[in-house]
């Protein structure tokens, strides 16, 4: 009797487990060594150790910078805001379910999140570096994962992704360099945001022309995306 074949083995992914290696690094040899049918979030966070919190968190928001990239920020929220949430927590080693575990990321978008993170994302990891740790670890880490959260809740609506998604990535960079400046920014952009989000809401609430005379003085390029959307 033929012995029945193994199954495939795991890519061999490069270890994440220190803040001196490079993020960029690892995301653009993620993209080179998953397999054809895509790489497994388990795959991804097994090997990830320190960094299986904030890395994933930053290869999902990536997408949402990348122009015409498909795949909505809603397939990525829970994802996002599970990790986020057992940061907060203060667990040590993250837990998905098991359906989002086995969910494979393609490696068509793993390509572009590579080349995208290679070409435009350099300058964040050349600026950041390790400094106001109290901001990125410990009880600080805690605090940036509630942002996380909230910068995702409000990224997972339509047309509002890029701000949040940027936030996240400033947060997730923050944490995996453990640089508190980072993180501290990408906290106040959420913040920020959200801020607006409200004040939007508020004012729509006062009436449509409010709202307008509001967009076209305060945020007149944010006018210009509702506008091409036909809203207001």
């Amino acid at each position: 009797m033929n012995p029945q074949p193994s199954p495939p083995e795991a890519p061999d992914l490069p270890a994440g487990d220190s803040p001196e290696r490079s993020f960029i690094d690892l995301v653009v040899e993620l993209a080179a060594l998953a397999p054809e049918a895509g790489l497994e979030v388990r795959a991804l966070i097994d090997r990830l150790d320190e960094r299986a919190f904030a890395l994933p968190i930053l290869i999902m928001a990536i997408p949402c910078l990348v122009p015409g990239l498909p795949g909505p920020p809603q397939i990525f929220g829970v994802p996002i805001i599970l990790l986020a949430g057992q940061m907060l927590l203060g667990r040590r080693e993250p837990w998905l379910p098991g359906p989002l575990l086995r969910r494979k990321i393609p490696r068509g978008w793993l390509v572009s999140m590579g080349g995208f993170a290679d070409k435009r994302l350099r300058w964040l990891e050349r600026l950041s570096k390790p400094r106001w740790r109290f901001l990125a670890t410990g009880i600080g880490e805690r605090v940036i994962a509630l942002f996380m959260i909230l910068a995702t809740l409000v990224m997972m609506p339509p047309i509002t992704n890029s701000v949040p998604a940027l936030a996240l990535t400033l947060m997730s960079v923050g944490i995996l360099q453990r640089d508190g400046i980072f993180a501290g920014l990408g906290s106040m952009i959420a913040v920020a945001w959200i801020g607006l989000l409200v004040a939007l809401v508020v004012a729509f609430s006062l009436g449509a022309g409010f709202a307008v005379d509001f967009l076209a003085k305060h945020a007149p390029w944010l006018a210009d995306i509702f506008a091409r959307f036909g809203i207001g």
